[in-house]
């Protein structure tokens, strides 16, 4: 720890001087891809989690906004307990150390996905996607998205430029497919570092939902299921996506067959993933967190996986294999 980091200090001030907690011990917990940090409390009759929100940078109202929604559908997301909005801090219940990445292997991967898609489908078939108060995923939204792919990746990172007339292409693609699909309440990095393993409920604990919106039907679906920080054979994801796919016609939540859900899923999949090609950029040149490089060439490989199911894609697909690829080598 930093001696001289001031928000530290005020948020050591918060919790012993304004909520009176008897600390015996105070660390770094987990960080982010935001501004956001988290700090484990220890006191004598219990772990907290304090985290630090710099108001300049973050805004506390929709974690609690989302919290509280979530809650309501019957997703596991930890309680909060106080709140410093002006300072930018909340006091939240600690879900423990584990998150599913840790605990994920072939002979878990069954039960641990299982519990985790029942906490999706609580999420999707419990809040309104009228009355919720989040944000629209809208086509402003996605495609300033994918313009993060092009300007930290394509540009800052390797230096290229991609054809003009090709990204356009894709961008209507992925757009229309997601502009088309039923709505739901979208988590938004449904994924398997923000869903912890806890030792008194089956349900995984879900966290860091505060960038929720009102989206596309698959976009939680595909992020669990072609994870960014771990892949699973096709075989394996396409069983896990059609049991899902029959679970949301059952419901009635949507209404389209398996090839119409599988297309929704894989371009939803392809758009958050050049996305996230582009945060991992972005987190290196900007924010000097250069191990979410590690994390492109998997990314990349959903991408171009993808382009060779539709011939819609596949002009970009030949590009990135004869000109991103090489470049990662």
């Amino acid at each position: 720890m930093i001696l001289t980091d001031l928000r530290i200090i005020a948020l050591k001030d918060w919790l012993e001087n304004d909520l009176l907690l008897d600390i015996s011990d105070f660390y770094p917990a987990s960080s982010d891809a935001s501004f956001r940090r988290y700090f484990r409390v220890v006191t004598p009759t219990a772990s907290l989690i304090a985290m630090d929100a710099p108001p300049d940078k973050e805004n506390c109202a929709p974690f609690i906004h989302v919290a509280g929604l979530m809650a309501a559908a019957g997703v596991k997301v930890p309680q909060i307990y106080q709140q410093n909005l002006q300072d930018g801090f909340l006091l939240l219940e600690d879900f423990g150390l584990y998150c599913l990445l840790d605990q994920l292997n072939a002979g878990t991967v069954a039960n641990l996905y299982g519990n985790a898609l029942d906490s999706l489908f609580k999420l999707q078939a419990n809040t309104s996607i009228h009355n919720s108060g989040l944000p629209s995923y809208d086509l402003a939204l996605l495609v300033r998205e994918l313009s993060i792919f092009t300007e930290w990746f394509i540009q800052q990172h390797l230096g290229q430029s991609l054809p003009e007339q090709l990204w356009q292409s894709v961008c209507d693609t992925l757009t229309a497919s997601a502009l088309e699909q039923p709505l739901s309440c979208v988590h938004r990095d449904f994924h398997s570092r923000n869903l912890m393993v806890l030792a008194a409920d089956t349900s995984p604990g879900v966290i860091d939902f505060q960038d929720a919106v009102i989206g596309p039907i698959t976009y939680d679906l595909v992020s669990l299921l072609r994870d960014c920080y771990i892949a699973w054979p096709p075989a394996l994801v396409g069983s896990f996506r059609d049991n899902y796919h029959q679970r949301l016609l059952a419901a009635h939540l949507l209404d389209c067959d398996a090839e119409q859900f599988r297309r929704w899923f894989d371009l939803m999949g392809m758009q958050r993933h050049l996305k996230a090609v582009g945060i991992f950029s972005r987190l290196h040149w900007r924010d000097g967190k250069s191990h979410y490089l590690n994390d492109i060439p998997r990314t990349l490989n959903y991408i171009v996986q993808v382009c060779t199911f539709y011939p819609e894609l596949t002009e970009f697909g030949g590009y990135l294999q004869q000109q991103v690829l090489p470049s990662l080598d």
